[in-house]
């Protein structure tokens, strides 16, 4: 018996593997336990060999293993694409003879079982079925899942599916992953969140009511998430003809009063750099969410990587302030999501929410978290006659006032200006006005957020944004006491406080989804030296059980 039992399913895009997810995830979920899904997927519409994997647990679980338990390929293409993944003791629910393997074969024709219901396109559903049965799961509750999904004749063919894939499950027994049930209700109670639907509802809790957006993979969740509502909410929805305009957009809806959002990823962030510069020095707010994937170019458009925190931190040319958030799980999708309109708002500068394709495209289990009533901040002012945009403060944040919000005129400029707004060639006024807008960021690293710790011992384990459950559950299963975890979700800009932790350790070792160590090289601009980096960049998400492995070999070099 498996404290937690990783099913993975394979096949071509178009052959329903969504399907599947869908109906197992929310069927172990209402069956009480705690489930995770994530999912890597070729660039093309149909064909590719795309995988799906859900791990459930009798106990919280939010993160991949790469060795699985059950494995369901589709079509030849998905058993190659993934027999990496197998073990001797994997389930292998295939056709009789058709894959040779170190494994355990469970002999099932899919396709043909799926034409005694009726049509071969819901073999999907026969696998489901199966797979749910052979986990000790209780047919009717993905019966109730189908009702939701269908209904009519295709419901009818649907629920016929269903019930073969039960009944060949239940004549052959459970399989030997079978879980205990959770205490109680378990996981009924719990959200099951994406990061995409985290950080949409981050937006609208942040006040967002203007989004555009050029759709670009894997960023384009939040744009159709926000459309999707945007008439119960009254978000103003804009699809752009490119990046720029997008970014553009935004800056024009913050100018007049609203609250912009603009999705991307790096190759579409890439063109945003001199809307980021000229956001800067309008001092005009900007929230840009940018879910990374792997460059250079188009790269791996489908796939993971943390790439992009550098491209964040120096995006635009000149200097000025700006903020990055990255979140680990949906729950800091949302508040960093909702945070983020307010510090732009505050603090007149862009702030980029820093996601990627793993966090945007897996599911968690989460507890349920409290909304308070607070209504976002708006921090606009009505002018008087003699308003002064860019008038000199010892905060460095000037007043800012809308187009016809008062008496006074409101001059914004792509140039170097006065404080009234106009253009100037003057060195005084330069060095004044640069002056006051590098000085919000020694006001802005007091609003920096500690990083999140579990822990007690002097070698610290450090990760940001995606990495977090992944790192927390590699370090779990070693149960090494001298380790001490390390997750940042505020990135940029660091202060004092949040690395004082790092002050403390002895050794510290740094985890990033990328293939230089982004974050190592800030920390080390912060003075502190990074002994050892574990480092990934092949498009796919860390594993707990590869990652697990990595660190139990430096720990025990420390020795």
């Amino acid at each position: 018996m498996k404290g937690s039992v990783s099913i993975l399913i394979g096949g071509k895009a178009g052959q329903g593997i969504a399907t599947i997810e869908t109906l197992l995830t929310k069927g172990f979920k209402r069956s009480g336990y705690f489930t995770f899904s994530t999912k890597e997927y070729m660039s093309r519409v149909r064909g590719g060999s795309n995988t799906t994997l859900i791990r459930i647990s009798n106990t919280p679980v939010n993160a991949p293993d790469y060795k699985v338990d059950i494995f369901v390929p589709l079509d030849e293409g998905a058993f190659h694409h993934a027999r990496e993944r197998m073990a001797p003791e994997t389930f292998l629910v295939a056709k009789k003879g058709a894959y040779e393997c170190d494994c355990t074969p469970y002999e099932c024709d899919l396709e043909a079982l799926a034409r005694e219901a009726g049509t071969p396109m819901v073999s999907n559903t026969v696998a489901a079925a199966l797979v749910f049965g052979l986990l000790g799961c209780a047919r009717e509750t993905l019966a109730e899942v189908l009702a939701e999904l269908y209904e009519g004749d295709i419901l009818a063919i649907n629920l016929k599916a269903l019930g073969i894939g039960a009944d060949l499950a239940q004549e052959n027994g459970n399989c030997r992953y079978c879980l205990e049930r959770s205490a109680g209700a378990g996981a009924k109670t719990h959200l099951f969140l994406s990061g995409t639907e985290g950080a949409g509802f981050g937006a609208i809790a942040g006040g967002c009511n203007f989004i555009s957006s050029y759709p670009m993979s894997p960023s384009t969740g939040v744009l159709t998430f926000l459309a999707k509502h945007s008439r119960r909410f009254g978000i103003c929805v804009e699809q752009a003809e490119d990046e720029i305009a997008a970014f553009q957009m935004g800056l024009g809806a913050w100018y007049g009063g609203g609250r912009a959002l603009t999705t991307t990823s790096g190759g579409g962030f890439a063109l945003m750099g001199e809307g980021m510069s000229l956001a800067g020095m309008s001092e005009t707010p900007m929230v840009v969410y940018l879910a990374q994937r792997p460059g250079p170019a188009t790269g791996l458009p489908t796939r993971t990587e943390q790439g992009d925190l550098e491209l964040a931190m120096h995006a635009g040319h000149g200097e000025f302030p700006r903020i990055i958030l990255a979140p680990g799980d949906p729950k800091e999708c949302f508040e960093l999501s909702r945070r983020a309109f307010d510090l732009a708002d505050r603090y007149q500068t862009p702030v980029i929410v820093l996601s990627d394709q793993y966090l945007a495209d897996s599911a968690f289990t989460l507890e349920r978290f409290a909304l308070d009533a607070v209504k976002p901040a708006q921090c606009f002012v009505r002018s008087d006659a003699e308003y002064k945009r860019y008038r000199v403060t010892d905060s460095g944040i000037s007043p800012r006032s809308l187009p016809g919000y008062g008496e006074g005129v409101v001059l914004v400029d792509s140039d170097e200006h006065t404080e009234e707004g106009l253009i100037t060639e003057s060195m005084r006024v330069r060095n004044e006005q640069n002056g006051k807008r590098l000085k919000k960021s020694e006001t802005i690293v007091r609003e920096a957020i500690p990083p999140e710790a579990a822990g007690e011992g002097d070698v610290a384990v450090v990760g940001w944004g995606s990495t977090k459950y992944i790192i927390n559950e590699a370090i779990q299963r070693l149960k090494n006491d001298k380790v001490r975890v390390l997750h940042f979700s505020w990135v940029y800009p660091l202060s004092d406080a949040q690395l004082a932790p790092l002050r403390k350790a002895r050794r510290i070792i740094v985890v990033e989804n990328n293939a230089t160590g982004q974050f190592a090289k800030l920390l080390k601009l912060h003075g502190f030296a990074v002994h050892d980096q574990i480092l990934k960049s092949d498009g796919l998400p860390f594993f707990v059980d590869e990652l697990s492995e990595k660190l139990d070999l430096l720990l025990k070099e420390m020795r």
